[in-house]
């Protein structure tokens, strides 16, 4: 195993976290961001307001990419398992 084949597993590793990752993260900090703009418009300061939304979110988020999730995470693992024979 070559250094440019680890650097390019870890590239592709970092690839697909990315893709898989996104979404979430990007649900979370929309509804954490309108969250807090309404909650700098009606001056509540509540700080535990934003979790329950978020999760909801983020929970329905996952459900309805989960396949795309999968469907990442399968192809990866493929290739990976593909490599192996001419890792010598």
């Amino acid at each position: 195993m070559t250094e440019q084949m680890v650097i390019s597993i870890v590239r592709e590793a970092f690839y697909y976290v990315l893709i898989i990752c996104g979404p979430l993260l990007l649900t979370s900090l929309v509804v954490g961001l309108m969250i807090s703009i309404f909650q700098a418009a009606t001056s509540i300061s509540e700080q535990t307001l934003t979790f329950v939304p978020k999760i909801i979110a983020v929970f329905t988020v996952t459900v309805l990419m989960l396949p795309f999730m999968i469907a990442n995470i399968k192809k990866f693992t493929i290739e990976l398992i593909n490599m192996i024979p001419g890792l010598q």
